[in-house]
């Protein structure tokens, strides 16, 4: 099983510019608010938070920052109702989606995922329909860059780990979702920094788009959902071309 395509996502994110890298940093606040609000504010006391946190920090959202969102939203300042909804479909040339979101009001939020898979060669399909071509992970990124391979996965399967990939110039490292946690700390603990550490929906199969029209769809697809502020997170089984 192969995170691939999503380091290439990564890659793809981190060179967008400051107005997107904001977005990014919104949209992490929302779902540290969400988190809090549900398990409370103590990181030690709530998992999901420790989780979020640490996916914050590898998006480089200042430390201040995480502070004054977890303060706000465990207190009266922040009135807003947020609902986890997850989207399903099928992009251009077949591809599966998955979208997951936060949201203050589920109809705008669906008609507006419903409106770009339309717009770009797609359709929304119902929950379930493509669900069953992914699997749920959790994953863990480390630049291999001066890291021994077998020195880390050796780290990585003690600390619990499912499996681990030399995916290029990345290690991934992937867990049982309910344990990304926990191994995150081990190997935290044993000197290691991450590029990401969260839970993905990893596609079991892959499809490519040989079609160049099909390619542009889905790229502006991809886009389109990344500068919806509900949009938290995008999953597809699209081959990326390396060039991207």
């Amino acid at each position: 099983m192969s995170g691939h395509s999503k380091w290439n996502n990564i890659k793809r994110k981190k060179e967008k510019t400051d107005a997107a890298k904001a977005r990014v940093f919104t949209k992490i606040g929302r779902e540290i608010a969400v988190i809090v609000k549900q398990g409370g504010p103590n990181p030690g006391e709530n998992s999901k938070l420790k989780d979020a946190i640490a996916k914050a920090k590898a998006a480089n959202v200042p430390n201040d920052n995480i502070e004054r969102i977890i303060k706000k939203a465990a207190g009266e300042g922040d009135g807003s109702n947020y609902e986890e909804l997850v989207y399903e479909g099928y992009g251009p040339c077949g591809i599966a989606v998955v979208v997951e979101t936060l949201t203050d009001n589920r109809n705008r939020t669906a008609g507006d995922i419903r409106h770009y898979f339309d717009k770009f060669g797609g359709n929304m399909g119902q929950s379930g329909s493509v669900m069953f071509m992914f699997d749920r992970k959790g994953v863990i990124d480390i630049e291999a860059e001066g890291l021994d391979e077998d020195t880390v996965m050796e780290a990585a399967l003690e600390a619990g780990a499912e499996d681990f990939n030399a995916d290029g110039d990345v290690y991934e490292i992937l867990t049982d979702p309910n344990e990304l946690g926990m191994v995150r700390d081990a190997l935290e603990e044993a000197g290691y920094t991450f590029v990401n550490a969260e839970v993905q929906y990893i596609a079991q199969t892959t499809s490519a788009i040989d079609d160049p029209d099909g390619v542009v769809k889905m790229e502006k697809l991809i886009d389109a959902l990344e500068d919806n502020d509900d949009v938290q997170a995008i999953w597809h089984n699209w081959e990326m071309p390396e060039e991207d």
